[in-house]
């Protein structure tokens, strides 16, 4: 079987890459900014294609952080460019694939239970706003092909992904690799640790091999769904950062808290029944053992995390 990535060098690419190859029956073609520029209608076709199987669509113009306070024109037309040129590419090239394509929980509107009937209602958080619409037409895009020529898709949402095999490159770090990034520089440098807003702000992790993991046992099982993926609990800015202090061994006393700093939604947890419904049984890894990999793998670099 032939599957094709796109953002395959991405934090998520690289893991469902992995666990495709570790399948040991799948030949993979990977896609990423170095080698294809998505926002060109054709670039797509410089690959020499085999009927795929299945389209993995992960691939997007953004950062974590207030990247999307400074960005959102790009954003729209990047994005927008790019997801249209794959559900374009996947209709006139590939239409016997399955598409299956990752959305953001940012695209619901924090007011209303982030479950699946609400993904297009109401309007996403105002500072990232332009890139839930993105993603938001996305989705209306597999929905409206699917329609018309009944082409397959399975559309899947997970909150913040973490675990080892992060970027430490200087971009903008998802908030639970900057925590942790932050009171090992403490700790190491002195620097004083200053997290923002005031810590009370609530956030869900999804860890990323039960993610990749969940993902392929809804692809082999589910079409022409859209699937919250999570353990459906969340905790407090203030609960990950004096884990990871402890852990670490960082006074969590000495963390400061800066409310004039951007935090996103103030609580961002999916509603997770639908997949208990269709994957009677999944299990996420434990908060402490997911955290524990992530901070050891980050120390093992601790000379790059130190230069961030």
């Amino acid at each position: 079987m032939h599957a094709l990535i796109t953002g395959a060098t991405g934090f998520l690419g690289k893991a469902l890459a992995g666990a495709l190859a570790d399948g040991g029956n799948m030949t993979i073609t990977a896609i990423h900014s170095r080698n294809c520029d998505l926002t060109d209608s054709s670039a797509l076709a410089q690959f020499p294609h085999p009927r795929y199987a299945l389209i993995f669509h992960l691939a997007a113009w953004t950062q974590a952080g207030d990247f999307c306070l400074h960005h959102p024109g790009e954003q729209w037309i990047i994005n927008q460019r790019i997801n249209t040129n794959v559900l374009a590419w996947w209709h006139e090239r590939q239409p016997q694939a399955k598409l299956v394509a990752i959305g953001t929980s940012c695209s619901y509107d924090e007011r209303l239970p982030l479950v699946e009937s609400n993904y297009l209602a109401g309007e996403p958080t105002p500072s990232l706003f332009t890139y839930a619409m993105t993603k938001r037409m996305m989705y209306a895009g597999m929905l409206a092909l699917a329609k018309q020529y009944g082409h397959r898709y399975l559309h899947v949402v997970p909150n913040t992904l973490y675990g080892p095999g992060y970027h430490i490159d200087g971009r903008q770090m998802h908030f639970i690799f900057d925590v942790i990034r932050k009171v090992l520089r403490g700790k190491h440098l002195g620097e004083p640790v200053v997290l923002w807003g005031d810590g009370f702000q609530r956030r869900e992790l999804v860890y990323i091999d039960d993610f990749v993991g969940i993902m392929l046992r809804l692809v082999e099982r589910c079409d022409q769904e859209h699937v919250n993926i999570g353990p459906g609990e969340d905790c407090t800015i203030r609960d990950f950062a004096r884990r990871i202090c402890d852990r670490v061994g960082y006074d969590f006393d000495q963390v400061q808290f800066d409310p004039a700093r951007y935090v996103g939604v103030r609580s961002k947890c999916l509603v997770t029944e639908k997949l208990h419904r269709l994957l009677p049984g999944a299990r996420f890894t434990p908060l402490d053992q997911g955290l524990e990999r992530s901070i050891a793998w980050m120390e093992k670099r601790l000379d790059d995390v130190l230069k961030t």
